[in-house]
This record gives C-alpha cells, structure tokens and sequence, in this order.
C-alpha cells in the first residue's frame, strides 16, 4: 500500500491526501498498532478509527478536524497530537469533555496551532495571560495530563486549575436576531422645553444625575483657610 510506513507497533500513513481514514488501514493494522501517525491528510472525521482498539499513541497534526471530532473509546491512549487544525476556543469545552470521557488514561495533549490555543502561532493579539486562561482550563477539565501542548503541568497550575479553572471558560456570544431601530436624533438637554424660551424664561428646580465620589467635601472645597 502506498504511503503505509510500518515499524512494529508503529503504523504512519503521512501526507496521502485522505478525507477519511481508509478501511484497508483499519483492517491490515488496527489490531496491533499501539502508535498511529495520520499527520498531513485532509481528514475532518475519525470515523473507522474504532479498528485501532489498542493505540497508546496518535497523532493528527495538519488535518482538518474541527470541535465535532468524535474518538471511539481508546482506553489506552496516553498521548494525543492534534495540532494545526481547525479547533475554536468557543467550542473548546465540548471537546475535552469528549476525551475526558473517551481516553481516560490521556496524559499528553497538544492542541498548537489551533485558534482553541491562544498563543502567537494563531494570533499575534494573543499573549502569555490568553494562554495561561486557556491552560488553567484545560487543566480543569483533563486533572490527570503530565504535558500540555509543548509544555510539562507544573503542580501550581493543577492547583490553580482546581480553584479557578471552571471560570476560565470562554463563552460565545449570543448572536442577537432583534432588529435595532434608528430612533430620530434628539439632542440632549438637562432642562425642560419652556426654560429654553428666551422670551419667557423662568428658574428651575431640579435633581441632578450626576453623583461626586471625591474623597473630599464638595462644600467645602471652596472656602479658604482664613474664612473657617
């Protein structure tokens, strides 16, 4: 088969341009591949993935699998690759319940490259605080991982992650489907319609909206020394 590389336990089909994983693959491999190597394909599902029963190792990297990416049970995987792919922080969360449900005995996982990992490989608006947010998060959700992305867990971050990971969420704003109105221009005026009548003007007694929150007395910041 063209482009199936085999060393042991080790199965790579690298760079072939699959949409999906071929059954072939599944059928001549899944039952003694412990490493599976799919780097460089066009995949947006793992669909046939469910053969591999027995991977410790599988790497993705440079495919084109998004938040709905759906593993089979792979009690025995250990580490995950799926960097440069197409994974959103908005929908980041749906995602690691998945793994955490599906690969129990996960301790690596890299998600670089992906717009869910904020750091300057996606965006150079983000910096080191985005990706500290994001990582305390991920640490909420999988407690057991040793290494994030390119990184090893450090015992501040799990205890960070336990206190304040659940507020590290990013949520996706509520797209409005209520149509804003333009109103007619008013300009605004603090007094009422008969005191702006030069020709009969009269006083008027009013409340004003604004509030002094200075730390000093606003009645007496006018007198002078010599007058107290």
């Amino acid at each position: 088969m063209a482009g199936l590389v085999v060393s042991g336990t080790q199965v790579s089909y690298i760079g072939q341009d699959c949409r999906e994983i071929p059954e072939h693959l599944g059928r001549d491999c899944g039952h003694f591949a412990k490493r599976l190597d799919l780097s460089f394909n066009l995949l947006r599902s793992l669909e046939g993935l469910s053969a591999f029963g027995s991977l410790e190792e599988l790497i993705l990297d440079n495919n084109l699998l998004g938040n709905d990416l759906v593993l089979p049970g792979l009690p025995r995987l250990h580490t995950l690759t799926l960097n440069k792919n197409q994974i959103h922080i908005t929908d980041l969360e749906c995602l690691l319940d998945h793994l955490a449900k599906v690969t129990p005995a996960l301790e690596y996982l890299s998600l670089l490259g992906n717009v869910a990992c904020p750091n300057e490989l996606v965006s150079l608006e983000k910096d080191e605080e985005d990706y500290k947010r994001y990582r305390c998060f991920v640490l909420h959700k999988l407690p057991n991982l040793k290494f994030l992305d390119a990184r090893k867990v450090t015992r501040q971050e799990r205890e960070e992650a336990l206190v304040r990971g659940s507020f590290m969420k990013v949520v996706k704003p509520k797209a409005s489907s209520d149509r804003v109105t333009a109103s007619p221009e008013h300009h605004y005026t603090p007094l009422p319609s008969a005191s702006r009548d030069l020709t009969n003007h009269r006083g008027v007694l009013g409340k004003c909206r604004y509030v002094y929150y200075g730390k000093n007395s606003e009645g007496n910041r006018f007198i002078r020394d010599d007058q107290l």
